[in-house]
């Protein structure tokens, strides 16, 4: 007759799997947000399993909450995929996000600390580093952070946490979009941020916002050029010499 579990070993289970399903969630999300795993795409658990060599129990609690994030999503046939990318959906997403970033930049400008101001020029330096290396994926994770800092400095939770999921959404629209640019970053984008850290640094509240608006918009507007570009407009179909 097999010994009963103790309840050490049972909460040592227990632990393990939760720290099972932590690494697959991290995993996952890094590679859906990054574009490694396209849009649409099948995820199977039992490949997902034997690559993490574990048991399938912490592979679909990583699921669960990557659903719960919409990052991935569950088809009638009770098939998993990586959620789509809704472009029917984007002008919602960047009129929520203007928005937060406009609140946040405003309250930024008026209740910073000296400790948060220089926090936001910290990210900055990183996202500098990053646009030197050339590093795409570091440029939208050090973009991300540096607008996640001002946020912070709004010192309003709520408006803090709502940013950051905004922000992680469009990560997958700006890999898109830095993939149609050969990975570069276009001058100004770099230059509207050290705008919104001197309004922030002055505390000039209105022009915080107003740099917030337009770096959004700035943003909106090159994506929305980039889903418009048409590559055979100046290509020939006709033979040469033909009538």
């Amino acid at each position: 007759m097999s010994k009963p579990a103790s309840t050490a070993d049972t909460l040592e289970t227990k632990r393990q799997r939760g720290q099972g399903a932590a690494r697959v969630y991290q995993r996952l999300r890094e590679d859906i947000l990054r574009l490694n795993i396209n849009p649409g795409e099948l995820l199977d658990e039992t490949r997902i399993s034997r690559d993490f060599d574990m048991s399938r129990s912490p592979v679909r609690e990583a699921m669960v909450r990557l659903a719960s994030e919409g990052l991935i999503k569950t088809l009638p046939n009770k098939s998993t995929i990586v959620a789509p990318l809704n472009v029917e959906e984007f002008s919602a997403y960047i009129d929520a996000l203007d928005l937060v970033q406009r609140i946040t930049t405003r309250l930024a400008a008026k209740l910073r600390s000296s400790a948060q101001l220089a926090d936001i020029k910290e990210r900055q330096a990183v996202f500098e580093q990053a646009v030197d290396a050339h590093d795409v994926l570091l440029m939208i994770e050090s973009n991300r952070d540096f607008h996640i800092e001002i946020s912070d400095a709004s010192q309003n939770r709520y408006l803090s946490e709502f940013n950051a999921r905004l922000l992680d959404e469009g990560r997958r629209y700006l890999r898109l979009y830095f993939r149609s640019l050969n990975d570069s970053l276009p001058p100004e984008l770099e230059g509207e941020h050290y705008g919104i850290i001197e309004a922030i640094e002055k505390q000039d509240e209105t022009l915080a916002e107003t740099l917030a608006h337009e770096h959004s918009m700035q943003v909106s507007d090159r994506f929305i050029q980039y889903l418009s570009r048409r590559h055979t407009s100046e290509i020939s179909v006709t033979p040469t010499g033909a009538r």
